[in-house]
């Protein structure tokens, strides 16, 4: 027979109820999914990086008007007494970089390199952003009908989705570009230039990420919540809008990170191309173009808007990594 155990005074100091007296009253605050996603895409040091550059060249898009006009000059403006007569070569060292020049200037014309690359930067962020919307909005429509409804919907829409991706789509546009008029539904110029080149690129990328929602779609639509919606007497637009929907944010999100530098790529080889921005507007493709032919005089202008590119597309690639790390349930 065992003894009765003997409760001391230190025992009775350690109940919860006594414990709880000298705690504060204040409620503990859960962590949303946003709040966790963002303290996971703190802890990475590298995907922070890119989404800082990535902020920094959003801003340089936006004010690329001020930004030219208090550290360099205008795009277009030609400074021939910069540049060697004879040879085409900016002079001084470093094509021509001074206080005044912060890169330079271009061979042969003399124009500005620095204003020239801040806007366009404004030409690939414009026609990255707006392609992507596009096509993010087209492909999670459709995705979702398809992988939500089943049947001859999903059969339609998924070979739709085949044969656009089968498009030979540089082709298409090489060949729409040549034959766009000068003036269409009120548009013309660069401005229809832009707008053809977001139609292109935003319309004919739309079944990448229409899979991937289709894909998301058939796994949602038979978890137990689309199921107990059901139950309640919720309909399909309901379920879509409410359930399944909210559910396919952070891969709609993480792909479109994914999607910008390759669109901004897309507009470059274009322009590089000559069917994509109309000169004297800068494009960075465009200024490629025109350096192949001086490279050998003035080597920094074909480094300079190559380099704009890479770093471009590498950090919107750093930054989408990250964030389909901290966006992903599974990481810890």
């Amino acid at each position: 027979m065992t003894a009765p155990i003997e409760v001391t005074d230190s025992d009775k100091s350690a109940q919860p109820e006594a414990v709880l007296q000298g705690v504060s009253r204040k409620a503990i605050q859960g962590r949303s999914l946003g709040r966790i996603a963002w303290m996971r895409l703190k802890r990475d040091k590298v995907a922070m990086a890119g989404g800082a550059v990535v902020l920094l060249l959003i801003l340089v898009a936006i004010f690329a008007p001020l930004i030219v006009k208090l550290l360099g000059h205008p795009p277009n403006e030609f400074h021939q007494e910069l540049v060697d007569p004879t040879l085409g070569k900016p002079y001084g060292s470093f094509g021509g970089i001074s206080w005044d020049f912060l890169l330079g200037v271009e061979p042969g014309n003399g124009r500005d390199l620095f204003s020239r690359i801040v806007y366009g930067a404004q030409i690939s962020m414009l026609v990255g952003f707006l392609a992507t919307l596009v096509s993010v909005i087209i492909g999670t429509v459709l995705g979702v009908i398809s992988g939500y409804f089943g049947g001859w919907v999903d059969t339609l829409i998924s070979r739709t989705m085949d044969a656009f991706l089968a498009f030979p789509l540089l082709l298409f546009a090489i060949a729409l570009a040549g034959v766009s008029p000068n003036e269409l539904l009120g548009l013309s110029g660069n401005g229809l230039r832009i707008a053809m080149l977001v139609f292109i690129i935003g319309f004919f990328s739309w079944p990448y990420i229409g899979r991937i929602v289709r894909g998301q779609t058939l796994s949602l639509r038979q978890r137990e919540f689309v199921d107990a919606a059901r139950s309640l007497g919720a309909r399909s637009p309901y379920i879509l809008f409410k359930e399944i929907l909210p559910n396919l944010v952070a891969p709609i999100l993480v792909y479109s990170t994914l999607m910008i530098p390759t669109n901004i790529l897309f507009e470059a080889a274009l322009s590089f191309l000559g069917v994509g921005i109309n000169p004297p507007t800068p494009s960075w493709g465009g200024m490629l173009t025109e350096a192949t032919r001086v490279y050998s005089v003035a080597p920094h202008f074909v480094i300079i808007p190559g380099l704009a590119i890479f770093l471009t597309v590498m950090a919107f690639n750093l930054f989408g990594d990250g964030l389909r790390d901290a966006l992903d349930p599974r990481a810890r």
